[in-house]
């Protein structure tokens, strides 16, 4: 029964076993912290967009400033 030499032992196994491997939390941490950065970018991008949108709205005038 190699089931039962197994149990107990975590801690030392998971030194030894996973010691290179990145844990999940940061493996998630990770992913979180790159998803702000893309979704930050494409807001900029957005933002600059609306900008850009309203001065050639302000700058054009109406019917009435022509």
């Amino acid at each position: 029964m190699a089931f039962f030499g197994l149990v107990g032992n975590d801690q030392k196994m998971a030194s030894t076993t996973y010691s290179e491997r990145e844990s999940a939390s940061e493996r998630a941490a990770r992913r979180r912290r790159q998803g702000h950065h893309r979704n930050a970018a494409a807001a900029d991008r957005q933002g600059q967009a609306w900008e850009s949108a309203e001065r050639a709205r302000q700058d054009r005038g109406s019917w009435w400033r022509r």
